[in-house]
């Protein structure tokens, strides 16, 4: 029977089902997120605002998820984890609410920054209180059935809250997503125990290196800003380049979002035998299919694989990041985990802003895609230098220590 941070028992169904409460909260979390790209239209008309502030509802989320990510929970990381979460979740639920009730432009904006600053912290403990549930041999398999509502977000939440409030207002999804919010606060609050995520298996890393966990924060910051340098404008390569008719992007989409749920599974099943192995091979994947679009996206056929393909290997990748993040984290995984938030949110923020810039040059999407392909290499050469990365650091703290280096 799995222990608690504090050592008390918890049957492995209940462990289940609290992994499984979180997923629902991680689902609502990043569907909510990305909703407003689907209702752009309906809200900036009902709220008389034009689409390009209305866009600001999702760029200022990001924004505010990575600043905020390492101060919020360096702020909480005293809090008890089932007292944290509960709030997180009231708060959630709360902001939600007024995000459906919204009369302005200005209330919504502060109730998704709300929301943004709860993200922040929730999705920092979020892995290091579960994994506490949980023997430290299925700690990436716990990861994954975490990251499974991350998946079905894009797969389920945002299309069916697009199509939802296309039919009954741009409000009604906010008011679904806050009552999936509050079924899993019900459940964390009845089932999480008080001691999950205190100075249990996930409070420190498994094999904790300051030297391996920076190169893996900046090979992220490589390779995400990469693939969001194409990943932005898919829609318009998809149509411009691949010369596919604008109906086939949605159901594009969704392929690659069920390819996603793929990813996610057979990477959790990998990673807690093979950590690093498992995110070389995933980021490996993205650089190849980055690279696949720009040389064959002109071919429908090669298109509609590659970006199968590219959802596989990027739900793969965020698995498996987070469970190395686990594994090598120098101090607290809860930092850790807000530190590796943060690098994949100015990831995305950078790449779009890269793609931006590139798309009404010459080469036009395709470049882009082309230069984000390149990214994602620099960032697969950064990951595969880990161990050399290492032993410098090592010759260079046995210097400094005043022991002889007998290996130069």
């Amino acid at each position: 029977m799995p222990l608690t941070g504090t050592g008390t028992p918890i049957r492995t169904s209940t462990a289940v089902v609290v992994v499984v409460a979180l997923a629902l909260a991680l689902f609502s979390l990043s569907t909510v997120e990305t909703l407003p790209v689907g209702l752009l239209p309906l809200i900036a008309d009902d709220l008389g605002v034009s689409e390009a502030s209305a866009g600001r509802l999702v760029t200022g989320y990001g924004m505010v998820v990575a600043v905020a990510s390492v101060p919020l929970t360096r702020l909480v990381r005293r809090v008890p984890r089932r007292t944290l979460l509960c709030a997180l979740l009231a708060l959630f639920v709360m902001a939600n609410l007024v995000s459906a009730a919204a009369p302005g432009y200005w209330v919504l904006l502060a109730a998704r920054v709300t929301v943004a600053l709860t993200h922040s912290v929730f999705w920092s403990v979020i892995a290091s209180t579960a994994t506490t549930l949980f023997a430290p041999e299925v700690r990436g398999r716990v990861v994954a059935g975490l990251f499974s509502g991350l998946s079905l977000a894009s797969v389920v939440g945002v299309p069916a809250g697009t199509w939802l409030g296309q039919q009954a207002g741009w409000r009604i999804p906010f008011v679904v997503m806050s009552g999936f919010g509050f079924l899993a606060l019900l459940a964390v609050a009845v089932l999480l125990p008080s001691g999950a995520g205190e100075e249990g298996s996930g409070a420190a890393g498994a094999e904790p290196s300051r030297g391996r966990f920076l190169v893996l924060m900046a090979a992220t910051a490589l390779v995400i800003c990469g693939v969001f340098t194409g990943y932005t404008y898919l829609t318009v390569f998809l149509t411009d380049v691949a010369g596919l008719p604008q109906s086939a992007v949605a159901p594009l989409l969704l392929g690659s979002g069920v390819a996603g749920i793929a990813g996610t599974a057979l990477a959790g099943a990998r990673v807690d035998r093979r950590p690093r192995g498992t995110m070389v091979l995933a980021v490996t994947l993205l650089t190849a299919t980055m690279f696949g679009l720009c040389l064959l996206g002109d071919r429908s056929v090669a298109a509609v694989c590659l970006v199968a393909l590219l959802g596989f290997a990027m739900a793969a990748m965020t698995t498996a990041l987070q469970s190395r993040i686990l594994h090598v984290a120098p101090g607290s995984t809860e930092i850790a985990s807000a530190v590796g938030s943060s690098v994949f949110n100015v990831g995305i923020a950078g790449g779009s802003l890269v793609g931006g810039l590139l798309l009404p040059t010459g080469p036009g999407v395709r470049g882009a895609v082309l230069v984000g392909g390149v990214l994602a290499a620099g960032g697969l050469a950064v990951l595969l230098s880990e161990s050399w990365v290492v032993r410098q650091g090592e010759r260079r703290a046995a210097v400094r220590g005043g022991v002889p280096d007998m290996s130069a």
